[in-house]
């Protein structure tokens, strides 16, 4: 970018440095950002690297550690000029450069770079001058390998036709199919500038006005098909993401690494991005495809383990996913947990002692509220380190919560019922998204345990997981979380059964969400009675909520969720035991615990 010094002082941009240093404040050209995760062989060539550019260009240079656990961090500390930013965990590759875009300063464009790439002199420059053209949001590089060999990292947009073509040829033929395959296999396609759908994200330029427009990276994806949803943004504003073949980085190949579940992970991302931006039909024929694959390249163990993630969905909760190390660090406490519980001396220690540790260290506040209990609950709470117990003689669920309320001190707040599975991970995720501020209510993802049920509730509850409004709810998990902003919009939890569904009740959509961690565990009913029972009771208190969910409505969505014999077989179980259910009208109860004991044991 060529201008005089005079003017880039009263523009307020620091100009070159001939020591090869970075700015820590005012205006630069370029704000670099690298995350990094085990890093620490590569980082350091990066960044010399970076400092031949600042010759001509000014940077500024974030780097966000991952929690690695191979001196990274040390590494990049050693640069006194370069902001570090410890993530606090793998919060992955998008969660990475939302953590650094919080620390850019003020810049004319973005460069975010892989830590395993080398950048030739003048790829910068030829970059950023690319970039000078007001209908380009985003610039990318060729890049070469080792040898000097360009790598096809220039992709077109996912599509069924190009996943078919791939899966019947790519690595089957020595180049295979190219006019079809998502990616650009021909050499030409890297001989001149051209705008392209997408490319991989190792490394992109992209505008300053841009990155502010088109906002975060999509977190969900964790790793992989983040760049492609983004890139897909950055075209859908109107702007060109361009290649620039005379901007050149090398890739080493010393990153992060991979690993069989990495690897399913990236196929499952793709059926994701798809399930995102397509219908219910072109998506379920993508993921078909995706299948295919592997069962064409099922000689490889890996393949062979993607194949049965991509059958099973329930699986795709174990694929690896953002990670916060603790729910927070000794001596700075993240957030309360609160748990009201009666009777519930059997189960209570399986639901309190993943988090004991947490809360003996002093990273979370851990509150039981006792309430109405006529057995040892308080006795056997008692007996983990760091948790605070409190009794009262009113047997209320809202009631305890309120009181845990007033003795607690952090926010944000989880409440916890105690007879839920949950990690410390995914405790520190919810209240790491409560914290944002993007919304005021979150709860856990959560799956159903039917082990030990019979067939007709195995049945019944394997519709209710494929219905949508179950997935997206607060209620159903036996946890949701508040921030104190949220919190203020409720007040005190009122005198009723379906505390969840009310607090569910006070948010708008964009206002809470789910979030994508560590399930917690919700056991089931284990006998057709006892679901009969727990049914009523979540009838009566949508009742007390006035909750208006259409039964017609609800009909509609579980017949659209068959998909075959079985899941037809599930559907008409499922709808007779709600007719069953909503057979007889009760008359509200007050709050006073009701509960299904039949799936509870000692954990």
């Amino acid at each position: 970018m060529t201008r005089s010094r005079a003017h880039a002082r009263e523009a307020g941009i620091r100009g070159p440095s001939a020591e090869g240093g970075f700015a820590d404040s005012g205006k630069v050209d370029v704000a670099v950002l690298i995350v990094t995760y085990n890093s620490a062989r590569v980082v350091g060539t990066l960044i010399a690297d970076l400092r031949q550019e600042t010759r001509t260009l000014s940077f500024r240079v974030i780097v966000v550690d991952n929690d690695s656990v191979d001196g990274t961090a040390e590494v990049v500390a050693a640069h006194h000029d370069v902001v570090l930013v410890r993530s606090g965990g793998n919060i992955g590759y998008a969660g990475g450069i939302n953590a650094g875009r919080r620390h850019l300063g003020r810049c004319s464009a973005v460069l975010v770079l892989n830590p395993d790439l080398r950048v030739r002199p003048g790829a910068v420059a030829a970059m950023l001058a690319a970039l000078r053209d007001s209908a380009v949001g985003a610039v990318v590089p060729r890049i070469v390998d080792e040898k000097g060999r360009t790598r096809p990292s220039l992709r077109r947009e996912p599509s069924l036709p190009a996943a078919f073509a791939d899966a019947l040829f790519v690595g089957r033929l020595p180049r295979g199919l190219p006019q079809h395959s998502e990616t650009l296999y021909d050499s030409a396609a890297y001989d001149h500038p051209h705008a392209v759908d997408w490319a991989t994200g190792a490394a992109v330029l992209i505008r300053a006005d841009v990155d502010a427009e088109v906002g975060a990276w999509a977190e969900d994806f964790f790793l992989y098909s983040e760049e492609t949803d983004y890139m897909r943004r950055i075209r859908e504003s109107g702007r060109r993401v361009w290649f620039e073949p005379s901007a050149v980085v090398q890739h080493t190949g010393g990153g992060s690494g991979t690993s069989p579940a990495l690897e399913a992970l990236m196929t499952v991302n793709r059926i994701r991005y798809i399930e995102r931006y397509h219908g219910r039909v072109y998506a379920a024929a993508f993921r078909a495809v995706a299948a295919l694959s592997d069962v064409l390249r099922a000689r490889d163990p890996v393949h062979r383990a993607t194949l049965g993630v991509v059958f099973d969905r329930r699986r795709w909760g174990e694929l690896p996913r953002a990670r916060h190390s603790t729910c927070g660090t000794p001596g700075s406490r993240s957030g309360a947990v609160i748990v009201p519980a009666h009777n519930e001396a059997r189960g209570i220690g399986g639901t309190l002692a993943p988090l004991s540790v947490a809360a003996a260290t002093g990273a979370i506040e851990l509150i039981v509220v006792c309430n109405g209990c006529t057995d040892d609950t308080a006795t056997v709470a008692r007996g983990f380190a760091g948790v605070t117990v409190l009794e009262t003689p009113v047997a209320s669920k809202t009631f305890a919560l309120n009181i845990g309320d007033d003795a607690a001190e952090l926010w944000p707040r989880l409440y916890l019922d105690a007879d839920i599975g949950i990690t410390p991970e995914a405790v520190a995720d919810v209240f790491a998204e409560l914290r944002s501020g993007r919304i005021l209510a979150a709860r856990p993802a959560s799956r159903y345990d039917t082990d030990g049920a019979d067939a007709v509730v195995r049945s019944f509850y394997r519709t209710r997981q494929r219905i949508p409004q179950f997935r997206k709810a607060l209620w159903g998990a036996g946890a949701y979380g508040l921030s104190e902003a949220g919190h203020r919009r409720i007040g005190a939890f009122p005198s009723l059964i379906a505390d969840d569904l009310w607090v569910d009740r006070r948010f708008a959509a964009e206002e809470k969400t789910v979030v994508d961690t560590t399930p917690t565990i919700v056991t089931t009913p284990r006998d057709l009675g006892s679901l009969l029972s727990t049914l009523r009771r979540v009838y009566r208190g949508k009742a007390q909520v006035a909750d208006a969910a259409s039964a017609a409505g609800t009909l509609r969505t579980v017949i659209g969720s068959i998909r075959g014999p079985r899941s037809a077989t599930d559907a008409a179980v499922y709808v007779a035991i709600s007719l069953m259910a909503r057979g007889r009208r009760h008359h509200v109860r007050p709050a006073v615990w009701e509960r299904d004991d039949s799936g509870r044991s000692s954990r």
